[in-house]
């Protein structure tokens, strides 16, 4: 591996003679190595909203798009690019279009979440993970309440 100019990884193509005694080697620079981007990292953090509003583990995302643990941790985390059909299977996992993991992708930059998206993402988590509908709708109407109040 070689660094471009901008210190981009690149691919090197060597055509290497067996037994040449020059020892000359002719170098083609191939395109930038598939690394993601600020945008595989967006689609991931939309990705990992989403998985977590369902109240879904990384492990149960993992069996139903039937991947391992660390290949769903690594899209959540935009270390790894998914691939087209891939991403297509994950948005019928989690009901909702393709076009939801690029929401946002061009009026915002950074994909670090928050202190207050992490609570609101961890409340909605919790709250899907209620099991009593009356306790449900007991919160509900404490945080309209609350919410009431502050304006």
């Amino acid at each position: 591996m070689d660094q471009s100019s901008d210190d981009t990884p690149v691919q090197v193509i060597t055509n290497e003679q067996p037994g040449n005694m020059t020892n000359t080697r002719s170098e083609t620079r191939a395109k930038p190595l598939n690394r993601a981007n600020d945008t595989d990292r967006h689609v991931g953090a939309r990705i990992r909203e989403r998985r977590i509003m369902l109240g879904l583990s990384q492990q149960q995302m993992a069996d139903l798009i039937g991947v391992t643990y660390q290949q769903a941790h690594k899209y959540e985390r935009g270390i790894n690019r998914i691939s087209a059909g891939r991403l297509h299977e994950i948005a019928q996992v989690l009901g909702v279009p393709v076009g939801y993991f690029f929401d946002g992708l061009a009026n915002q930059r950074s994909t670090d979440l928050t202190a207050r998206q992490r609570m609101c993402l961890e409340l909605a988590r919790n709250f899907t993970q209620i099991s009593n509908a009356r306790h449900q709708e007991a919160l509900s109407q404490l945080a309209r309440a609350l919410a009431a109040e502050s304006e």
